[in-house]
């Protein structure tokens, strides 16, 4: 079966786009997208051009640049080319060029499809099996997991728009045969056979060394993407079922039963699937294991989230506080703002007059532990109000005390460790009261929301 034919038909098999439909080609200049581009065109397929000069090469950008212009009267399409300044991006960005090059050309030709005057489709570009096999490889040793183990789909979504791959069945070998029999002129990047980058490294050394004792190892690993697809929708299904018995969400919190966790098979695994949604790494599901074993109130934190241990759950939970129902106060907190108003926090000796003001509460800062833990009363909760020896529930408290409904929904308390230091803005716990023996105190006020 010969290229055309395996193309059109992987482009049916896998519902990629259709004759009625307008394509964006991204086109380099290099023989895959020079070859994508016949195939489109001998396919009979509609479809626009893009290129993207990075001006990393100097004259040979302007040469790929100027190939690339000439396919216009070829196929008699639209060909748009932009120059983009890279370098100065990355040094911006403080980033790569292989990134910088890849979010600039993406984004560009985001725009372009979403320009409703283009009546564009998709995105497609001229990845192939040997970019699959790079990639798993690529992907198993950064230690991405069985979903990274299914290399390159044929099509996904990204950066706002649908992003098609119709040449992943070809190896490379036969892209280039199919170049020099309908003798396409095509452009040789240099860069591609230097080591500088990860991807040339796995092509130009790591697979070829394989390759001397598993003669066959692209083939064999292209046959177990497709496994690891199969794979994956399994691996998926489970990860679901366990995430709706683990997971209990409440508000914009995610509650984690440590007991039911720890039962479920292969735990660590199901953890990372549920923490990475949040910004953890697969490096840190250690230390959320650890965390598991610790008391109340410590945690760990991802760029946006904490995690936070207390009374047998795993809290997940925003860090922006007015989007949490737990909240970590930190020994150098001064002010910390909630749904119920702004705390200010002050240290100061046993000299001050004791306030009379119930938003105001003064606990002898040697009683404490930080990170204090400010969160929603639940019911069971208790503490030892000020001036009693015995504990009494916070639900009794607040029927003695003439909450209203409203009142019981909006109560929030101060915990160190497991007890509770302070119903805020009503009563502090006894055990925490100033004494004698006092010699430095936490002065936590409440400025309600009006």
């Amino acid at each position: 079966m010969n290229l055309l034919t395996q193309f059109k038909e992987y482009i049916k098999k896998h519902h990629l786009f259709t004759k009625g439909e307008r394509v964006l080609i991204a086109v380099s200049g290099g023989v895959d997208s020079i070859v994508l581009c016949e195939l489109c065109h001998q396919a009979g397929y509609d479809f626009v051009i893009a290129h993207c000069n990075f001006q990393l090469r100097g004259k040979e950008s302007d040469a790929d640049e100027q190939l690339v212009n000439e396919l216009k009267s070829k196929y008699n399409v639209e060909v748009l080319v932009k120059k983009i300044d890279t370098e100065k991006y990355a040094t911006d960005h403080k980033t790569s060029i292989q990134i910088a090059a890849r979010e600039l050309r993406y984004q560009w030709f985001a725009e372009i499809v979403a320009n409703s005057s283009m009546k564009l489709n998709c995105l497609i570009t001229a990845h192939h099996a040997n970019d699959q096999v790079e990639t798993l490889m690529m992907n198993f040793f950064r230690g991405t997991g069985i979903n990274g183990l299914q290399g390159i789909l044929s099509k996904d979504e990204g950066f706002g728009m649908q992003i098609v791959r119709p040449l992943l069945f070809a190896k490379k070998e036969v892209i280039i045969s199919f170049a020099e029999e309908h003798t396409l002129q095509w452009r040789e990047d240099g860069s591609n056979n230097t080591n500088k980058y990860t991807r040339n490294y796995f092509r130009n050394e790591l697979i070829p060394s394989i390759e001397k004792v598993f003669p066959s190892v692209e083939s064999n690993l292209l046959d177990n993407i497709d496994r690891f697809k199969e794979v994956n929708i399994l691996y998926q299904e489970a990860i679901r079922v366990n995430k709706l018995k683990l997971v209990e969400t409440r508000g914009n919190e995610w509650h984690i039963p440590l007991l039911k966790l720890k039962k479920t098979p292969a735990f660590p695994t199901v953890l990372f699937e549920v923490i990475k949604e949040v910004g953890f790494a697969s490096s840190q599901v250690p230390e959320v294991i650890k965390l598991m074993e610790a008391e109340t109130g410590k945690f760990i934190t991802s760029k946006t989230h904490k995690i936070i241990i207390n009374r047998g759950w795993l809290i997940i939970s925003p860090i922006l506080s007015n989007e949490s129902n737990h909240i970590l106060i930190d020994e150098k907190q001064e002010e910390l703002c909630f749904s119920e108003g702004t705390l200010n926090i002050k240290y100061s000796q046993k000299t001050e007059k004791i306030a009379a003001d119930e938003h105001i509460a003064q606990i002898d800062a040697n009683g404490i532990e930080f990170p204090l833990l400010l969160r929603r009363w639940k019911q069971g909760d208790y503490f030892y109000p000020l001036g009693m020896n015995k504990k009494k529930k916070l639900s009794r408290f607040f029927t003695d005390s003439k909450y209203s409904l409203t009142e019981k929904e909006n109560a929030w308390v101060i915990e160190s460790g497991n007890k509770i230091v302070w119903v805020v803005g009503k009563r502090i716990d006894n055990r925490f009261k100033i004494t004698h023996q006092t010699k430095r105190i936490v002065i936590i006020s409440l400025a309600p929301t009006k």
